[in-house]
């Protein structure tokens, strides 16, 4: 019997392997146990710091594969995997910014871990890590409309783009999910990959993966029709988040001819 592919699965976290309100990961628990029996990288992807994904990551028994940080502007667990440009050199450009454009947005790096605290609702050693930037600069937009067209023009004269995410306007050098996605995939000889993700931020991951989900999250509005889901290549999931991760994988596993207790990507 031919073996299956060496598959490598990327997963957001937040509505996704998280829980949208509680951030339980236990309900994918059964397909994480089959995926680490199977020597299944799981690479975690999210908008989190190097320090909070090292937590989870942890917690979850997944600290042996890398992970994409930041929304794809760094890798952990990969070596040289890195871009040159530095969180330090993001707020070097943001501070040579024209002043009334400055003052307008309020980073991370301008707030106490107390602020942050109070405007994330994080507690404080929470706080404490998601300040601990590497390589993007998340923050709030305080001008009018029209000043955030010249702010965006004056990032990208700083090599800078601007992506709004929830509450916050996150600035960084423009390396996406995707593309530390496909750094990963390099590093790890990735014959076939699979990626879950439920926000508009994870839509250009789910297409350039070989097969995509999309995991339901009742707290979004219905995504579009994504490139790949009328051939089946990208499917939905009925259940929400880690419930619905769970049995989008174990059947996807079972597709590709996974079996329990199988070792094959040594």
């Amino acid at each position: 019997m031919k073996n299956p592919p060496k598959l490598v699965l990327f997963s957001d976290l937040d509505g996704t392997l998280l829980d949208h309100e509680t951030y339980a990961w236990k309900p994918a628990q059964s397909a994480l146990k089959r995926l680490a029996a199977l020597r299944i990288p799981v690479v975690l992807t999210s908008s989190k710091t190097a320090c909070e994904m090292k937590v989870l990551q942890d917690d979850m028994g997944l600290g042996h594969w890398p992970a994409i940080v930041e929304n794809g502007a760094g890798v952990i667990g990969l070596p040289d995997a890195n871009p040159v440009e530095t969180y330090s050199d993001l707020r070097k450009a943001l501070d040579r910014l024209p002043r009334e454009l400055r003052q307008a947005f309020h980073g991370f790096g301008d707030m106490t871990v107390e602020e942050i605290s109070t405007l994330t609702g994080l507690p404080k050693e929470a706080a404490q890590r998601a300040k601990a930037r590497g390589y993007s600069e998340p923050g709030i937009w305080s001008g009018s409309d029209k000043a955030l067209a010249k702010f965006t023009s004056a990032l990208a004269e700083e090599s800078l783009m601007a992506q709004h995410g929830g509450r916050f306007l996150t600035l960084s050098f423009g390396q996406t999910k995707a593309d530390a996605m496909q750094t990963v995939i390099d590093a790890l000889h990735a014959e076939i990959t699979l990626a879950l993700g439920d926000a508009p931020n994870d839509f250009a991951m789910l297409e350039n993966a070989d097969m995509g989900v999309i995991v339901a999250n009742r707290h979004r509005p219905t995504p579009p029709l994504l490139r790949g889901e009328k051939e089946g290549r990208i499917i939905r999931t009925d259940a929400p988040g880690p419930a619905g991760w769970n049995d989008a994988v174990h059947g996807i596993l079972d597709r590709l001819g996974f079996a329990e207790g199988q070792t094959l990507n040594g």
